[in-house]
């Protein structure tokens, strides 16, 4: 299997220079950054916050799981748009230390997710193509909305992120 970091690094490069938009947006505009961080679409989903960590939080455990490495674990604390910057990086420098070699026959590799509505396995390509991939850009595109919605001056490129 292709390491997967290259791909998901590319979209976290994508999001913290996405943060760094909001931020301006609101140092130019006076607005409180808890504003902005702590948004949501609607009542029931999570802030702009969680889609973050949820984001970083799905990307890391692509790496380990699919390279039979441990999960790194990273609290859910960030209250600033610094603390998400910090996160996102503490994401990428994991992502990054993960060999390349370490992802060979991980498509058939066994992944086991624990969920809150129980357990569920997956091969490696079916965690990546089923689970990995639509959960990482939902909450990515969660978190882009919300600060389009809350005025942030972003757009599709912005999105897709600098093309390497």
């Amino acid at each position: 299997m292709q390491s997967p970091v290259p791909a998901l690094s590319h979209s976290l490069d994508a999001l913290a220079a996405i943060l760094s938009k909001a931020e301006a947006h609101c140092e130019k505009r006076n607005i409180d950054p808890a504003a902005l961080l702590t948004a949501r679409l609607f009542p029931d989903m999570f802030t702009f916050v969680r889609n973050v960590q949820v984001a970083c939080d799905t990307a890391k455990g692509a790496a380990a799981r699919l390279s039979q490495s441990d999960v790194p674990s990273h609290e859910d604390v960030e209250t600033t748009f610094a603390e998400l910057h910090a996160r996102i990086e503490k994401t990428l420098d994991f992502m990054k230390s993960v060999p390349e070699a370490s992802f060979q026959g991980a498509e058939d590799r066994t992944v086991t997710l624990k969920l809150r509505s129980g357990e569920i396995q997956f091969n490696g390509s079916q965690y990546l193509s089923s689970f990995v991939t639509p959960q990482f850009y939902f909450h990515m595109t969660t978190a882009y909305n919300i600060l389009r919605h809350n005025g942030v001056e972003v757009g599709k490129r912005d999105f897709l992120g600098k093309p390497e």
